[in-house]
């Protein structure tokens, strides 16, 4: 079956939000009475859930730790990491080029869709997608093979018509659970050889790269 539908990881791949989030992942940190580490050793946290990173910082599994971590988060996120945040060069020529040969995209993200939704409008993207798909505020299908079953279920579109776009192997992992096809993207936070272990169709260096793919489809 020919490919009807793309969905879109957010962070890492339509958006660089280095700063937003390693600075608001430092602050939680803090909050919580650890020392936030550098911004550059917080790279790692681009791509997981939040709760999987603190996790991991914290040292702890404790869910009214997590919880409270990840509110210290959004106080500062929501409030100004939001918009430490760059659009990708070339994305929006993907963007437009793969709307204007038919296909239907969606955002796929682990980011609670409210702040998602927030992000891609600030960004001027909201028309080309259809819906902007995310986690729930209490990390409800921020697991990526959750989301995609969610979506490819309310969309009401098959596996093997829909492809899933994302720059580190949780995207690809998703993808996979569900045997969606999935591209891994260079330009974010996930390396060739992450992406390249979850069997993607395509690793993309440069969004044209995406677009000369789809035209021979």
């Amino acid at each position: 079956m020919t490919t009807s539908t793309i969905l879109f990881d957010l962070d890492g791949t339509l958006t660089d939000p280095f700063e937003g989030i390693t600075r608001s992942i430092g602050y939680a940190v803090e909050k919580m009475g650890g020392q936030a580490p550098d911004v550059e050793e917080l790279r790692w946290c681009i791509g997981p859930p939040l709760w999987d990173s603190l996790k991991v910082l914290l040292g702890s599994e404790d869910k009214a730790v997590l919880d409270q971590a990840v509110a210290f988060y959004r106080e500062r996120y929501t409030v100004t990491g939001l918009f430490e945040n760059s659009l990708i060069e070339g994305i929006p020529e993907l963007l437009t080029t793969l709307r204007k040969d038919g296909f239907l995209l969606h955002v796929c993200t682990s980011k609670p869709h409210s702040y998602a939704g927030r992000i891609v409008e600030h960004f001027g993207m909201m028309d080309f997608f259809g819906k902007v798909y995310g986690a729930e505020l209490d990390g409800t299908r921020s697991a990526k093979a959750e989301l995609i079953a969610h979506i490819l279920s309310e969309e009401n579109i098959q596996a093997s018509e829909t492809v899933m776009v994302g720059d580190r192997k949780h995207d690809l992992v998703g993808a996979n659970a569900n045997a969606v096809a999935g591209i891994g993207v260079l330009w974010g936070y996930g390396s060739r050889e992450e992406l390249a272990a979850e069997n993607p169709v395509l690793i993309a260096d440069r969004p044209q790269d995406i677009a000369a793919y789809f035209a021979t489809r």
